[in-house]
């Protein structure tokens, strides 16, 4: 199915808002719309905070088992546990920073701002807005409001339709 355009299309919502989960819908929403893709991504509780002028993003090893980082000539693990040790957010937060930094991956603003100029659509819930008691004046600029009825008008005409 195309969109009203006789564009293809994909919607996505966007709902974490830690550095980690951060990445997957810029980077998918930018590498659609390069392909030509029509992109809508629609940011709704801890997602909507990736709308944020001042972005502070930071992420946990807490609760994710699977996020294992290149040490000492090997993948480590933590530990759950490690997660209560003050600090150690923070200092994960750094190295993930720095290794995609190292690698030359792009920052999220980078990645924002692609999306932005790539004709990105970006709606903020309208009822997280009030909800968490942001403005537009927290917010980008470029971004539209909208509610479940906007993303769904989105999705229903959308080839694909992610929730990340």
């Amino acid at each position: 199915m195309t969109d009203s355009s006789g564009t293809k299309s994909m919607s996505i919502i966007v709902t974490k808002g830690s550095l980690d989960w951060a990445y997957p819908p810029f980077i998918l929403s930018t590498t659609a719309a390069a392909m030509g893709l029509n992109v809508t991504l629609f940011f709704t509780f801890y997602g909507l905070s990736l709308l944020l002028k001042d972005l502070d993003l930071k992420m946990t090893p807490l609760g994710n088992p699977a996020m294992k980082m290149p040490m000492m000539g090997g993948h480590m693990g933590m530990p759950n546990f490690a997660s209560m040790i003050p600090g150690v957010d923070a200092g994960a937060t750094v190295m993930m920073q720095n290794m995609m930094k190292k690698k030359g991956v792009a920052s999220i603003p980078e990645l924002r701002a692609l999306a932005l100029e790539s004709e990105v659509r970006m709606i903020a819930c309208q009822m997280t807005m009030d909800l968490f008691e942001y403005t537009l004046d927290d917010m980008i600029p470029g971004i539209e409001l909208g509610g479940a009825a906007t993303y769904i008008e989105v999705a229903t005409q959308s080839e694909i339709n992610l929730f990340i």
